[in-house]
């Protein structure tokens, strides 16, 4: 597609008479939007064609306004997927109601603004960036006070918009800081305020999903399967593995949210995210990438780690941008990621795995995996949709993956009746006859996420469930007896 010449017109829509009322001058980004339409747009640009990153680097050089509009000629935006602040929308609706001409007056292209303007049906008229003039700041300020004098209101929530409220008769204040209210008041009469629904930091927390954070426990595996729970420098090993894929699983969370935010909008928990609510923005996210990254180097670097996290980082990202959009392809990736854990904290702490815990865990995570999967596809058909976003599945295929996944879960509790009984545990254990206690404790387990699934009350990813659940817990802490018991027994064998 050839670059797009620019015309002068800044303005689209329909005029109407002088209103009894001053007209309400509206914001897009940050205002009427909980996020900034360009941004997104260079994230969908991004996504969808990485070669054309040379392209924009050529359009910076051709002006902020001339950039947006090759910008929005190459992307479209959902209008429907926008994370709206309701309160603005239904304030709107109010002054519409009152008879009060409503404008749409942002900095963003025409071509993303007439597209909002036209779903929500509020706007009178649209002023917006043309490709010649970046209606931003004292340009939109020079504009409204030509257009209207100063016989408007003006709301907006950002700095720039300083110069706009000094020329209007009053403001309306969204999204915006207590420091930058306090400015506002200085210099015009505050009508009305709509605080921040989000703090940056809990938000910026919560994106990095510490709660995914128990799936990396399982670098301790081998230490306790090798009985070695006095060894401190096996823990200490174990420890700094645990942090470091800490640090990379929230880096590739953040980019999984990136990728994902289209998709995440349209489902019915993971609308919720950050990202997708609009609570933090797309460069305040990228900078927690560099940081974590650092982190996870460092860490991994100083144990020795460094090549698998080099591994689990590749796969995660090919994951993350094409793999789990792959039939089947996609729950076997989830099953090695976590097999990846194991093989890294045994690694670091020296202690093997064996295979039989491969064979045994190799089917559990693969359980797992599907897991995640079936309860993905029923809160989907639940929602009335046939068919997950970025997922090969439909919803005829749940009956399979139940099938094949229960299949894998009693394959892993046949595996370990095999191991108690084989001379490796009788090697390593005084009284191995314990032991078969795992059997029925790890098909239990399993037995009771598969039914929680079925009944649609599983989280979307069963580790996060079980971390939460009391009976999980309790499993947990009978399997610690259990192998405290085979290996100090209290009576004879």
């Amino acid at each position: 597609m050839g670059e797009i010449t620019a015309t002068p017109a800044i303005s689209v829509g329909i005029e109407n008479a002088l209103p009894k009322l001053p007209p309400l001058c509206v914001d897009l980004d940050g205002t009427l939007v909980r996020t900034d339409t360009l941004h997104e747009q260079i994230l969908v640009l991004l996504l969808g064609a990485p070669w054309l990153v040379f392209k924009l680097l050529r359009w910076v050089f051709l002006g902020k306004a001339r950039f947006k509009l090759q910008v929005g000629c190459y992307t479209a935006l959902d209008p429907t997927l926008l994370p709206y602040d309701e309160r603005v929308l239904d304030f709107l609706q109010q002054e519409k109601d009152r008879g009060r001409t409503i404008i749409l007056v942002t900095a963003a292209d025409r071509t993303i603004a007439g597209v909002i303007a036209d779903y929500l049906g509020l706007f009178d008229r649209v002023l917006a960036s043309d490709g010649v003039l970046n209606l931003k700041g004292s340009a939109k300020a020079e504009v409204l006070n030509r257009e209207f004098g100063r016989n408007f209101i003006y709301m907006g929530n950002d700095r720039a918009d300083l110069a706009v409220w000094a020329v209007a008769d009053s403001a309306v204040v969204a999204n915006a800081p207590s420091s930058l209210v306090e400015r506002v008041r200085q210099i015009s009469n505050v009508e009305l305020v709509f605080p921040p629904v989000a703090q940056l930091w809990p938000t910026l927390f919560q994106a990095v999903r510490p709660h995914q954070w128990s799936k990396n426990l399982l670098v301790f595996v081998p230490i306790i399967t090798a009985n070695a729970f006095l060894d401190a420098r096996a823990w200490l090993a174990a420890a700094i593995a645990f942090l470091a894929f800490c640090a990379m699983a929230s880096t590739v969370y953040i980019l999984n949210d990136l990728s994902d935010l289209a998709a995440d909008r349209q489902h019915p928990r993971k609308r919720q995210r950050p990202l997708a609510t609009g609570a933090l923005s797309v460069p305040a996210v990228l900078t927690l990438v560099v940081p974590l990254v650092a982190c996870a180097a460092a860490l991994s670097w100083s144990s020795g780690l460094f090549p698998i996290i080099i591994l689990y980082s590749a796969i995660s990202l090919l994951y993350t941008l094409k793999l789990k959009e792959l039939l089947l392809v996609d729950v076997f990736t989830l099953s090695f990621l976590y097999s990846i854990r194991l093989f890294a904290g045994g690694y670091v702490t020296g202690y093997t795995i064996s295979l039989w815990l491969l064979g045994f865990t190799t089917f559990l995570f693969l359980a797992l995996a599907v897991m995640k999967r079936v309860s993905e596809l029923m809160s989907t058909h639940a929602s009335g949709s046939q068919r997950l976003a970025r997922r090969a599945y439909l919803a005829e295929d749940l009956l399979f993956l139940q099938l094949m996944g229960v299949a894998s879960s009693f394959s892993a509790a046949v595996l370990m009746a095999l191991y108690v009984q084989s001379s490796e545990v009788a090697i390593r254990y005084p009284c191995p006859a314990v032991l078969w206690a795992f059997v029925p404790l790890a098909l239990f387990w399993q037995c009771r996420l598969w039914l929680s699934t079925t009944r649609g009350s599983m989280h979307d990813d069963p580790i996060v469930y079980a971390a939460q659940d009391w009976v999980s817990w309790l499993i947990s802490a009978a399997v610690v007896l259990v192998i405290a018991l085979a290996k100090y027994p209290i009576f004879a064998c």
